[in-house]
């Protein structure tokens, strides 16, 4: 399939107002069913929190099947001397045996057949519904299929990811439609989880509703990236392997560290961009976004701290 095909995704489900009295009843814990369209208390409740989990969306089977296939990029990519892909840096630290360790891969599913299939299987036509009605798999767009191995080790290079909002990123987007400082519209971030991750291992922390905020909140609540202090209203995502999450990447969110270390503290995610913008490839002689060249090193700053 040519890589800019857009492709009929279920239409957004518009709640009743039963439907979202019942949504805003449910705990922000609950686990969802993920069906052959989103119903009205599910986009709902991702309407009102910003967020929403679907259990078991992947089978154990693919999930082993992918992590397997990583390891085979990872080794094709450190063979090949690789430290970016089309612009975007990989994040290489070291495991429990000091050695090389990709803990963020960019374009991913450029180097695996088997994530690219997956990430096209049409389980997750409501999911891009979400999106849009019209949308493609951004595989060479952006940072393309993004995984992400959180591990805390002496020599890791990815251990947390301080409090941000996606919508600064995409302030640095050159997009003709979109004005310099404008803000950001709905913005949808696809993930797969691929551990058993609770409040106490660390992980993705959220805080409801503020996709909702106003754009000085969005610029100033927070200092991006070097805050990592809890937030009162925040909460903890807590998963199983196999589930999806879905959230709204102008709220405020961070990766809490693992208090463990090795291989109990690892957290792997894979985030999907479904996009319906115009189509924006990426190519070896792309320069490195600004945001990728401000993250990285105070990333490289504070995870010490």
């Amino acid at each position: 399939m040519s890589p800019d095909v857009m492709v009929d995704s279920p239409p957004r489900t518009e709640p009743t107002a039963a439907e979202v009295e019942e949504a805003l009843a449910l705990p922000l814990t609950t686990r969802f069913t993920l069906d052959h369209r989103i119903n009205g208390v599910q986009q709902a409740f991702l309407d009102a929190h910003g967020f929403i989990l679907f259990a078991g969306v992947a089978a154990p089977a693919e999930v082993e099947t992918i992590l397997s296939d990583l390891d085979r990029v990872q080794k094709t990519l450190l063979d090949d001397g690789r430290t970016e892909i089309n612009g975007i840096p990989l994040y290489i630290g070291e495991d429990e045996d000091g050695q090389p360790f990709i803990q963020r891969f960019a374009f991913t599913s450029l180097f695996s057949e088997k994530i690219s299939a997956f990430v096209r299987d049409p389980r997750f036509l409501p999911v891009r519904g979400l999106i849009g009605e019209r949308t493609r798999v951004g595989e060479g767009e952006r940072d393309g299929v993004v995984f992400n191995r959180n591990m805390t080790v002496e020599g890791s290079a990815y251990t947390r990811l301080g409090w941000h909002t996606d919508g600064l990123r995409d302030l640095f987007i050159l997009h003709p439609t979109w004005p310099w400082l404008r803000p950001p519209g709905p913005m949808l971030n696809v993930g797969l989880h691929f551990d058993r991750v609770t409040a106490e291992d660390g992980g993705l922390r959220l805080i409801p509703g503020s996709h909702n905020q106003g754009f000085l909140s969005m610029l100033l609540r927070k200092p991006y990236f070097l805050s990592h202090r809890p937030d009162r209203n925040e909460i903890s995502i807590e998963t199983e392997p196999g589930d999806l999450t879905v959230h709204d990447g102008r709220m405020w969110h961070r990766v809490e560290r693992s208090p463990w270390t090795g291989t109990r503290s690892l957290r792997r995610t894979m985030y999907v961009p479904y996009l319906v913008d115009a189509y924006q490839p990426k190519s070896e002689d792309s320069a490195t976004p600004f945001y990728h060249r401000l993250s990285s090193p105070l990333d490289r700053f504070t995870r010490a701290g």
